[in-house]
């Protein structure tokens, strides 16, 4: 079965970026000069991806008004001829079809994931965390969904990780499954933040999961976990003893947006790539005295 829907579990407070998310979203935060969010949803649509579910909450309203018609600015662009731009913003509300659930607890990723239940019904289906920014030539997700239709089964996302620095990432222990394909392993465990001498691996997960409709059972049998919390690592160890799970090592360059330094190297790499100002950018970068 083709993996056609997106989740993307956006509920939390942003508490990192303070100020700054009091009241804007931290997924709304631009990198250079579109939001977070809005490269997360990119991703997923030149993937393949034809239904984004976005688990929101109350003061996100933001991200609800970003990816929806905005007609009198759209008039107005129209009125002063700047066409480009009004092809950019049409082209946000375009990318996909987009549906809204809230999650009115804030109970972890897991319990973010099941809000969308309903709404992925009984299919595979991709979850993404926009706060991993992953650049590359070919989508990070399109990658994990290629694994999943080989494997027919879950799939998460590993990059490597210097070992002194597992304890802040889940972790597998896995084998490669074949030479053919030396990105895929098959998982045995999954150990969440384990210290460096207790890793089992430097295969660290981030931000994007292909997984079976199953996760929704054992979502909804898991405990809280880790801060009071419903962890998706958890379930997804439940979901093991009844089903393959798969790592896949992506090709791409993964930014932690979600942490202040994670979120200004991306502003600034990003910005390096751009056509239109990455010259000028740099110039302006090697003429600071950063001694």
């Amino acid at each position: 079965m083709r993996v056609r829907k997106a989740v993307f579990p956006v509920a939390g407070w942003g508490t990192r970026f303070l100020p700054a998310t009091k009241a804007l979203p931290k997924e709304m935060l631009p990198l250079v000069d579109k939001p977070v969010i809005q490269y997360a949803v990119e991703e997923a649509v030149a993937a393949g991806i034809e239904q984004v579910i976005i688990v929101t909450s109350s003061q996100k309203r933001a991200i609800e008004d970003h990816f929806d018609l905005n007609l009198e600015l759209e008039q107005m662009l129209e009125q002063r001829g700047d066409i480009e731009m009004l092809r950019q913003i049409r082209a946000i509300s375009d990318l996909a079809q987009i549906s809204y659930v809230r999650q009115k607890e804030q109970l972890g990723l897991g319990h973010a994931v099941l809000m969308a239940k309903e709404l992925v019904g009984h299919e595979p289906f991709a979850v993404i965390l926009p706060d991993d920014v992953v650049v590359g030539e070919r989508p990070c997700i399109g990658q994990l969904i290629h694994a999943y239709q080989q494997t027919h089964s879950s799939v998460v996302a590993v990059m490597e990780v210097p070992h002194e620095e597992t304890c802040r990432y889940g972790v597998i222990a896995g084998e490669a499954v074949s030479p053919e394909d030396p990105r895929l392993y098959k998982v045995s465990a999954l150990v969440e933040k384990p210290e460096p001498d207790a890793a089992p691996s430097n295969l660290a997960i981030i931000g994007r999961y292909v997984l079976t409709p199953k996760i929704f059972d054992k979502l909804e049998q898991t405990a809280l976990g880790a801060g009071g919390e419903i962890q998706l690592t958890d379930a997804i160890e439940t979901l093991m003893q009844e089903q393959d799970v798969y790592a896949y090592a992506f090709d791409g360059l993964r930014y932690d947006a979600g942490t202040t330094m994670g979120w200004l190297k991306a502003s600034v790499e990003l910005a390096l790539q751009r056509q239109d100002i990455g010259e000028q950018f740099r110039q302006y970068l090697q003429s600071l005295d950063l001694s």
